[in-house]
């Protein structure tokens, strides 16, 4: 027997993000459609509202029953298809530091992940144009309120540093989980949903984004960095008995109850602030997962800011949280 199905798919522009969407009819045998739904799943997936008769908005209850009932339950675990809450509330904390070329082109596409989100965006007193392209963005958000995606921004008067941006972000943050978002483009926000399945299937208070796992793609840049990533990975899990593959990731995910035992305790303004987390999660035994992301890293000429005083730095805070919280 036949069976048609409409199929929306994210066209992408050669970067890994999706850009703008085409519709498709296709008639398929059972077989045949579940090899196509599993090429096209990283694109978004929607029968066609006639024969089904829902709108299917991606990870909603729906769209993860009309999946499963022709995949089974089985194959979409396999494939990281499951269902988010309705009320579930994702909050994106963005630390910003004169980003204003890569700034509006990371919000289009953390508001284009279909989760319901709040972007918590904190300026870090930029040089550039950033703090003008955040007070444009703030007027577009209030003149055309998005229920999908609520936007607070905040201002530091004074460069403070990243790790006191994340700190503020985090004591604004309302969401029922919690994820640090860089401004630049090198973590893709379409992950998100990958990252938070642990946390809505009860099983992790905590979600660490791996460059390292090895099954993304990442670009290829400096040896040194790679190696100095992994030393401080190795004595950040000496101290605290963890097994991370990457520590330093950007890609954090707490839930709700993980980050109120930990982000008023916080004390690094800078890039520190990563192992200070790691420590501190570890020394509370909250429940750890590391799941396998992409990586898009990018130059001293394009922008990137952490240096070598800053991998001391990070040492030095191994120790520190080691010893004392």
């Amino acid at each position: 027997m036949v069976r048609h199905f409409a199929i929306d798919r994210l066209v992408e522009d050669g970067s890994g993000f999706p850009i703008t969407r085409v519709g498709a009819r296709i008639a398929t045998a059972p077989g045949v459609f579940a090899e196509t739904v599993v090429c096209s799943l990283t694109h978004g997936v929607r029968m066609a509202p006639e024969e089904f008769d829902v709108k299917v908005r991606p990870y909603s209850e729906a769209w993860y029953e009309t999946l499963k009932s022709t995949l089974g339950e089985a194959a979409c675990r396999q494939l990281g298809i499951y269902a988010i809450p309705d009320d579930f509330l994702l909050s994106v904390v963005i630390p910003i530091y004169n980003e204003e070329r890569t700034l509006r082109i990371l919000i289009d596409r953390v508001r284009s992940v279909s989760i319901r989100k709040e972007l918590v965006l904190v300026e870090d007193c930029s040089k550039d144009n950033t703090r003008e392209i955040l007070q444009q963005l703030e007027a577009e958000a209030a003149a055309n309120p998005d229920p999908m995606n609520q936007i607070t921004v905040t201002y530091h008067d004074v460069n403070k540093g990243k790790g006191a941006a994340v700190r503020t972000g985090f004591s604004l943050a309302k969401g029922d989980a919690i994820v640090i978002q860089d401004a630049d483009l090198e973590y893709n926000p379409t992950e998100y949903s990958r990252l938070l399945r642990p946390i809505i299937d009860g099983s992790a208070d905590v979600v660490y984004g791996s460059r390292f796992l090895g099954d993304q793609e990442h670009r290829v840049l400096y040896f040194w960095h790679s190696v100095g990533n992994k030393v401080l990975t190795m004595l950040s899990n000496g101290f605290t008995n963890l097994n991370l593959t990457d520590m330093e990731t950007c890609y954090k995910v707490f839930t709700r109850d993980a980050l109120a035992s930990i982000w008023k305790t916080l004390k690094q303004n800078r890039f520190g602030i990563e192992p200070e987390l790691t420590a501190k999660v570890a020394r509370r035994r909250l429940r750890v997962y590391e799941m396998s992301i992409s990586y898009h890293g990018r130059t001293y000429q394009e922008g990137k800011h952490i240096g070598m005083k800053d991998g001391f730095q990070a040492l030095w805070c191994i120790l520190r949280y080691w010893w004392s919280d």
